[in-house]
């Protein structure tokens, strides 16, 4: 089974993970239109406790069990290694069903938590409803992470990121065909359609850890797992626990930091605006638009820091573990070059597309347009907190990690209702100032955590610089291409068809003048490497020729 490189394996992993959201993005449309706002909502309400009690569940084991597994490899404890991958699901087992009956349980008081007193909406039942519904794939995914760790802990990404497709097919077909089934043949309420779609999780789970079972079977002698060792390495299993627990921690604030902004948003922007006297529907279609379906057209944006993540971390940590930081400070900098090359031209040109794309995946809506216009940026911000973050855990400074994401959290919960309030008192749309409040949130963490590496490792950022600098002209050129086409390109925004074919349009011929500037600049090869660049266009003239 081939290892990947840092950039194969961030390759691999982003256009995966790029597929699965392109799936996450495209579900929303017939399922909106399957279910209406109102359902909408419900399945976010469901989707975002589950995320947060998901990453409770997971406890940051699957990126600690990468992580160990990375490190006994390179120090060539193959005993050790595997008592870690089998000590990492026992331990995830346990906190798996713990979590999984604290969930269902006390769903309702966690429904209550949600919508507090606000009527006219979803009630506290229909909320725990789909609550208990997901709740069942926390039994599945913890198993199914662990394992994907285990991969990528050898640097062997594809099974991983292939893992993540099936998962995706799986549950998206669970979510489409048994919504629609459950509601125009068998009739049934729209809270039991939406506790069907919510139930696809786990059936997409479930697929997934077949997959990867089968591919630890069929590379067992690779992965040294058929292996009976007569002599265990120095290292006890009091040790290994001791370890896991050391690095699951500071993963753990690091992930529910992502599902708190989101909760935190959704509550407070619920309350916020239902004290600012609007309607409950209103109230409820901002709430979900900011927090669940806006982000469900940004994932894209958010798989490139994904992708980055599943090869970064195990690559980093055999630099740290060999003590060679000039090539971390390395890692660190190249990662965040190809977030700024392709994540920032994607938030510029989906903001300036904002409304035909909105139209796309939930018809015509000005507000929802304005949401998404704004609120796309925020996924640039946290992709960048992403690398800065498992920068930190690879380098094991939890320390930093705490107060980096801690300061994020909390200056994102303090500002959301006093930025809202600013906002709707001098004339502006009250809901930006929740998104406003997100990416200060980000940014501060960001700050921290550049300072901090700055200062104890002496990181530089001039190459980084360089490459924002150099950016600006493609990027610039991008938005004068796209504005001028805006002005003669016609647009219906009753016909999810005809904006479609204007966002095709538009958005390739965008694309293409921001991809041929930074080529003709160096910045392609700058970023991804000359001799890879070219590797990947002689392999596609090569094919074309026996084509």
């Amino acid at each position: 089974m081939k290892k990947n490189s840092f950039i194969e394996g961030t390759i691999i992993a982003t256009l995966c993970i790029v597929l699965v959201k392109i799936l996450g993005m495209l579900y929303v449309i017939p399922f909106y239109a399957i279910v209406g706002s109102t359902g909408a909502a419900l399945y976010a309400y469901a989707y975002n406790i589950y995320g947060l009690f998901l990453e409770i569940a997971t406890a940051g084991v699957p990126n600690a069990v990468s992580k160990i597994i990375n490190e006994y490899n390179t120090l060539d404890k193959q005993e050790a290694k595997i008592r870690t991958f089998k000590i990492g699901k026992r331990v995830l087992g346990i906190i798996a069903f713990i979590a999984f009956i604290i969930l269902f349980v006390f769903a309702p008081g966690i429904a209550e938590l949600i919508i507090g007193d606000m009527t006219g909406g979803n009630t506290i039942e229909d909320v725990t409803f789909v609550i208990r519904s997901v709740s069942f794939a926390l039994l599945v995914f913890p198993f199914l992470s662990v394992t994907r760790g285990f991969f990528q802990g050898h640097k062997i990404i594809a099974v991983s990121s292939i893992s993540q497709v099936i998962e995706q097919i799986a549950r998206v077909l669970v979510i489409i065909v048994g919504s629609y089934i459950a509601l125009k043949w068998l009739h049934l309420d729209l809270t039991t359609v939406v506790g069907v779609a919510v139930f696809g999780a786990f059936i997409g789970g479930l697929c997934a850890l077949f997959y990867v079972y089968r591919k630890l079977r069929q590379n067992k002698k690779e992965l040294a797992l058929d292996q009976k060792f007569e002599i265990k390495d120095s290292v006890s299993n009091k040790d290994i626990i001791k370890k896991i627990i050391k690095y699951a921690i500071p993963v753990v604030i690091v992930s529910i930091a992502f599902t708190i902004y989101n909760n935190v948003d959704m509550i407070l922007i619920l309350r916020t605006m239902d004290y600012l006297g609007m309607d409950a529907s209103e109230v409820e279609f901002i709430a979900t638009g900011i927090s669940t379906w806006a982000p469900k057209i940004s994932i894209v944006v958010t798989s490139v820091a994904l992708g980055l993540s599943a090869s970064l971390i195990p690559n980093m940590v055999q630099s740290f573990t060999l003590k060679n930081y000039d090539d971390v400070n390395h890692k660190f900098n190249k990662s965040l070059q190809i977030i700024l090359f392709i994540s920032l031209p994607m938030c510029v040109g989906i903001s300036l597309l904002a409304t035909s794309i909105w139209t796309v995946f939930y018809g015509y809506n000005g507000v929802g347009a304005n949401i998404l216009s704004v609120a796309i940026f925020a996924p640039l911000f946290s992709n960048l907190y992403t690398v800065a973050n498992n920068t930190l855990q690879s380098m094991n400074k939890f320390k930093w990690v705490y107060i980096s994401s801690i300061t994020g959290i909390v200056l994102n919960a303090l500002l959301d209702v006093p930025f809202m309030l600013l906002f709707d008192f001098i004339g502006i749309p009250a809901y930006f100032g929740a998104t406003l409040a997100t990416i200060v949130g980000f940014t501060s963490t960001l700050i921290i955590a550049m300072w901090y590496l700055k200062k104890e490792y002496h990181f530089q950022y001039q190459d980084t610089k360089r490459t924002l600098w150099k950016i600006v002209l493609p990027l610039a050129t991008m938005i004068v291409v796209v504005v001028l086409m805006k002005l003669f390109v016609p647009i219906n925004y009753d016909s999810r068809f005809a904006c479609i074919i204007y966002i095709a349009v538009i958005a390739s011929v965008g694309a293409l003048s921001y991809f041929i500037v930074s080529h003709k600049m160096g910045l392609m090869d700058e970023i991804l490497g000359k001799n890879y660049w070219q590797r990947i266009k002689t392999r596609f003239m090569g094919r074309k020729k026996k084509a």
